[in-house]
């Protein structure tokens, strides 16, 4: 099992959710968040009063799958997601050890 968190932009949100959604990925948890980096998007970037440091919006993207559907998700990610500039985001896939779902017990792909 594995883990694949996405970090893209937030105008990019839709059309990564209905590509996933089109190869029958549904299932993520969305956050939004703000962040800083040497990859941020120098044209979008800028400090807030409650973030006063150079900053750009992040939409994170968490989904857990089979071991065989990782390298599908993290293409359509990144096909769906890129616009070619600095700031586009990254992907990193973390291997699970072991998943149970909390209302039944069960373990491993059936939990999810």
């Amino acid at each position: 099992m594995k883990e694949i968190k996405a970090l893209i932009r937030p105008e990019k949100f839709d059309e990564v959710n209905r590509e996933l959604r089109k190869e029958g990925f549904c299932c993520m948890t969305v956050f939004k968040g703000e962040g800083t980096g040497r990859h941020s998007d120098s044209e979008k970037a800028a400090p807030t009063l409650e973030f006063p440091v150079l900053h750009s919006h992040v939409v994170k993207i968490e989904i857990m799958v089979d071991d065989k559907e990782a390298d599908r998700i993290c293409s359509i990610i990144q096909e769906s997601g890129s616009t070619g500039r600095k700031g586009d985001g990254i992907i990193t896939i973390t291997e699970l050890s072991r998943i149970i779902s909390i209302r039944t017990g069960e373990k491993g792909a059936g939990a999810l």
